[in-house]
């Protein structure tokens, strides 16, 4: 266990085991690659220690199947760690730009229920542990309130960990949040023309 020394000590009357097991709120953000990919390695060791973990995966395509998908199912039925549920709420709206078939729910309206469906999990402490994947999208586009988020994780019962990813997270959201990892890029295949490939982007 890695004993790292703070270099304040909150004012806030909790010991520090307290502290160290309350709750958090973690931001994947940034350009640059592994946004997703870290969240789902803490997802791994959530589901080591038993936790429940909810996946909602909010603009990847429906139809698109990751590789930490199945991996993660796949864990999660084996019984020997914490149960896993994946929740696709969207169609790739940010990759494949083609509205709604007519007599459908938009995009928008898509993301909304998701975030819906986020609030209602977490009001029934229905998972340990989170993964809001590409949900930052969602803030910086005007589709789910930031204001609305914060206030709804800052009153969250329990002990729930959420972590948020995709770019342009708000100001608001990292300043509020415990944690946050800004991805940087150096460089890039896609940079040289390569398309993604197996194994390395899904």
């Amino acid at each position: 266990m890695p004993q790292g020394q703070p270099t304040v000590v909150p004012q806030d009357g909790l010991t520090t085991r307290q502290r160290r097991n309350r709750p958090l709120v973690m931001v994947h953000t940034g350009v640059g690659k592994g946004k997703s990919t870290a969240a789902f390695g803490m997802a791994l060791r959530a589901w080591n220690q038993g936790w429940p973990v909810g996946v909602f995966q909010f603009v990847k395509s429906a139809k698109w199947k990751v590789g930490e998908e199945n991996a993660l199912k796949a864990l999660g039925a084996t019984g020997q760690g914490g149960p896993v549920t994946w929740h696709k709420m969207g169609e790739g709206w940010s990759w494949i730009q083609r509205p709604t078939a007519e007599g459908e729910p938009s995009h928008e309206e898509k993301a909304r229920e998701g975030w819906e469906q986020v609030k209602r999990d977490l009001a029934a402490e229905t998972y340990e542990f989170y993964v809001l994947d590409e949900f930052a999208y969602l803030l910086h586009w005007g589709w789910v309130d930031t204001a609305e988020v914060i206030e709804v994780l800052r009153n969250r019962p329990g002990r729930q960990h959420v972590v948020i990813t995709g770019r342009n997270a708000p100001a608001e959201l990292c300043d509020f949040a415990d944690l946050v990892t800004d991805m940087s890029k150096v460089k890039h295949p896609m940079d040289a023309g390569q398309k993604g490939q197996r194994g390395i982007e899904w």
